[in-house]
């Protein structure tokens, strides 16, 4: 049967949440057979081309294990929460029939040295600091605040995944052998993209343009 898949536009971390709203009935299909095992889980990679419904998409080889953990049916729908487990490479695709499936082969998990925790220490400090930048603009998807897990491992992990980044440097940061080499990619990327926040547009200023396909309620 191979293991059952579901492409996102988005990566998924190990030890970090996802929260999904299903609705395809490829998906609902695949769910209620997951329901039926005893510890289910399904693998998560970041599609490359196409979109998230319909299917048809192009997708990374290298992805994440979700293991459910909350399921909440809803009308016509189903909103589940899963964690992201150990990644994976995709072996080979099987056919998207009912749903997507692939053989995978497991990646050995990070290595914790306790060396390493200060730069933990650092990287987890820069990525707050740039993360409530990135608040200020409305384009953050986590709280700055956010609490991480107390486990080094998880931590290091669940700092890059907080990270203000677009998912091709989040693939980067998920293909990292090592910690060490996860956490100098993450600290390298993060500053990288803090000059790209711009500045903030201060309160009562106001914004002339002259590009019809800006609405001036959205400015």
């Amino acid at each position: 049967m191979g293991t059952a898949m579901f492409p996102l536009g988005a990566v998924l971390f190990p030890h970090t949440p996802l929260a999904l709203r299903i609705f395809e009935e490829r998906y609902l299909v695949m769910l209620g057979m997951l329901l039926d095992e005893a510890d289910p889980e399904f693998g998560v990679v970041l599609i490359e081309r196409g979109t998230e419904t319909g299917g048809g998409d192009q997708r990374f080889t290298l992805g994440t294990m979700a293991r459910l953990s909350h399921v909440v049916p809803q009308a016509g729908q189903m909103s589940i929460v899963a964690r992201g487990a150990e990644r994976f490479e995709i072996v080979q695709w099987l056919e998207d029939a009912p749903y997507p499936r692939a053989e995978v082969r497991p990646l050995p998990d990070l290595e914790w040295n306790e060396a390493l925790a200060p730069l933990l220490e650092e990287t987890e400090r820069i990525v707050r600091r740039v993360l409530g930048r990135a608040r200020e603009y409305g384009v953050a998807r986590w709280d700055p605040e956010v609490e991480l897990s107390e486990q080094p491992l998880e931590r290091a992990w669940q700092v890059a995944a907080i990270a203000p980044l677009g998912e091709l440097d989040q693939m980067e940061l998920l293909r990292s052998p090592t910690v060490g080499g996860l956490l100098r990619a993450t600290i390298d990327l993060t500053l990288a993209a803090e000059p790209l926040l711009g500045d903030p547009v201060p309160d009562g200023v106001i914004v002339v343009t002259d590009d019809p396909d800006i609405d001036p309620d959205d400015v």
